[in-house]
């Protein structure tokens, strides 16, 4: 048994806390929300997962220092925009060596940093590691059959984190490419904007297929030229992320795209959606990335253009369509 914090309330990490009591470990919820702490301890269930109940015995807390001290794996489930700030907050009572999993998915805005690299300069003595792949909560709390990747440093730390998790309907593979894992789960988000929009317009089955194909080969051209390995892009945390945030209801980017297809403001929509929509931030972050390593990213700049400079989602998607024409795949020969 180990002792596991889950830091973050939200839906994700209580769907984790889940799973890690099942499997037989120690849990402690830590929140930096008051009512979001009272609601749990009150009501075992969070209101984001009805029906997925909490065991008794789970501790909850805003307390920092009890939500570290002492543990075998932190597990730091805050949206995005909250991991430095919660990592500055949480550093001192950090041992050396201590494993912190992030579960999160996105790049931080003006620094254009993966979640981990956050982590590590915020928290120096940590042994960082990531968890990605197609997995929404909502499936996960109730034990749905779900398939994920551990990257980690050491391979040591990996099997660690993959023997906690790891159970019959909870499949956990590692991998060594932590960059290409987070590249793959914070671009995902923004290629889910524009399927949602294209769903918002109305468009069918041809128009996701497309989108989808085309936007992880984007994920892949920019992730490559940053060291990530391609064969990560065409696993679970890159083509399977993006296949399952592009399709599902669960999807908050999605929805949050269809409710921009339909004519809502980015701001009206992720008021509507309720939830932090990660391919917003990820995004104009993307761009820049795509400037620093000189590579295209055409649907992202459109989707950039959608949320930010106010154009026409019909028209972004036209202008996608009338692009130069091209090579599928550019580097393979004619036969003479």
């Amino acid at each position: 048994m180990a002792k596991v914090s889950i830091i973050g309330g939200g839906s994700w990490g209580i769907a984790l806390a889940v799973l890690l009591r099942g499997n037989g470990h120690e849990i402690t919820v830590w929140s930096a929300l008051d009512k979001e702490i009272e609601m749990l301890r009150e009501n075992h269930e969070h209101k984001m997962l009805p029906g997925v109940k909490l065991a008794e015995d789970m501790a909850f807390t805003t307390d920092d220092k009890e939500a570290v001290e002492g543990k075998d794996l932190l597990i730091m489930a805050v949206a995005s925009s909250y991991t430095r700030s919660t990592a500055h907050r949480l550093k001192p009572y950090v041992a050396d060596g201590q494993k912190i999993l992030n579960v999160a998915k996105g790049i931080e805005e003006h620094t254009v940093m993966t979640l981990s690299e956050i982590i590590e300069q915020e928290i120096p003595q940590a042994d960082v590691a990531v968890m990605s792949g197609p997995s929404h909560a909502e499936e996960v709390g109730r034990g749905v059959p779900t398939t994920i990747v551990v990257g980690a440093k050491s391979k040591a730390t990996a099997e660690y984190i993959q023997n906690l998790f790891m159970n019959e309907v909870f499949r956990v593979y590692i991998s060594p490419d932590i960059l290409g894992m987070e590249l793959g789960g914070a671009l995902k988000n923004v290629v889910a904007l524009a399927a949602g929009i294209a769903d918002g317009l109305g468009y069918g089955d041809n128009t996701k297929a497309a989108l989808i194909t085309r936007g992880i080969t984007e994920i892949a051209r920019l992730g490559t030229a940053m060291g990530g390995r391609f064969e990560t892009f065409c696993g679970l945390t890159g083509i399977g992320d993006l296949i399952v945030t592009c399709a599902s209801m669960h999807s908050r980017n999605r929805r949050a795209g269809i409710l921009i297809g339909q004519g809502k403001t980015c701001d009206e929509a992720m008021a509507e959606v309720k939830m932090v929509v990660e391919g917003v931030h990820s995004a104009k972050a993307a761009m820049e990335l795509a400037q620093k390593y000189n590579v295209q990213l055409p649907i992202i700049e459109q989707v950039n253009a959608v949320l930010f400079q106010g154009k026409s989602a019909a028209l972004a998607v036209r202008e996608l369509m009338l692009r130069d024409k091209k090579l599928e795949v550019s580097d393979q020969p004619w036969p003479v």
